[in-house]
């Protein structure tokens, strides 16, 4: 018997009762978990294989898939999916989980940032821009990609007001470098500020920072760049439903 901890990211029908999960765990990483019976009406696991449900499971390891022995439902994170902006922003954390990790690959901190996100957008009415700004910037640091943003990545010197991001070389470049990447973005002050009081603030600190709305913007357009060149993707399809 396998215990785990884990959060449903994704499912497939599997004939007429069953279904095919992909479950984020927090000592498994990402596994296909067969529970059959889940689509019966009277079903013991009808709560625990919706999208975004958090439980404790004990698992059974078959050839291809897991397969559910006895589940117990922590959090149905049921608000994200009464509201169409908390559920947009609930499949784009979904997507951005499922592209970038790979199955097997544990990542317990991920686990806990992707967990605890989900029970911020959970209590979320408004400011979903500055939230996800907030979980995008943990989430490549988590993933392993963290961006240097209080030094040059090039020289190490400190800053001046002159700025790129380089997304090939993982951080700032100050003036003196601006030509190890002539693909680097313009970016400010102000930009370099809010990426540091994000990176270092709770989410429930950050919900009374007071930033500008096209700020956040610059600086989600500039995170996503930075994270589809590390996890190797063109683009999140599910991009296009955020309301930003």
């Amino acid at each position: 018997m396998i215990k785990t901890e884990g959060i449903v990211i994704g499912e497939t029908r599997y004939k007429e009762t069953s279904k095919i999960l992909n479950i984020y765990t927090n000592n498994l990483g990402k596994i296909s978990v067969m529970a059959q019976g889940a689509l019966k009406p009277k079903s013991q696991f009808l709560a625990t294989t919706q999208m975004f449900s958090h439980s404790d499971f004990q698992l059974r390891k078959g050839r291809s898939f897991y397969y559910i022995v006895q589940v117990d439902l922590i959090d149905s994170f049921y608000a994200i999916r009464e509201n169409i902006d908390r559920v947009s922003f609930g499949f784009y954390m979904l997507e951005l989980l499922n592209k970038s990790v790979a199955d097997g690959e544990v990542n317990e901190k991920l686990f806990m940032l992707f967990k605890k996100g989900l029970s911020t957008l959970t209590n979320l009415d408004d400011e979903y821009l500055k939230f996800i700004v907030a979980y995008e910037l943990k989430y490549v640091c988590f993933l392993g990609y963290r961006p240097l943003i209080d030094r040059c990545v090039s020289c190490g010197n400190s800053l001046n007001t002159a700025l790129k991001f380089s997304k090939t070389l993982g951080g700032l470049l100050c003036s003196n470098c601006y030509m190890e990447d002539i693909g680097a973005l313009n970016v400010d002050v102000n930009q370099v500020n809010v990426l540091n009081k994000l990176l270092y603030s709770s989410f429930e600190d950050i919900k009374s920072m007071r930033i500008m709305n096209d700020l956040l913007k610059d600086i989600h357009y500039l995170l996503v760049d930075y994270i589809l060149y590390n996890i190797d993707r063109k683009e999140l399809k599910s991009m296009n439903l955020l309301k930003i």
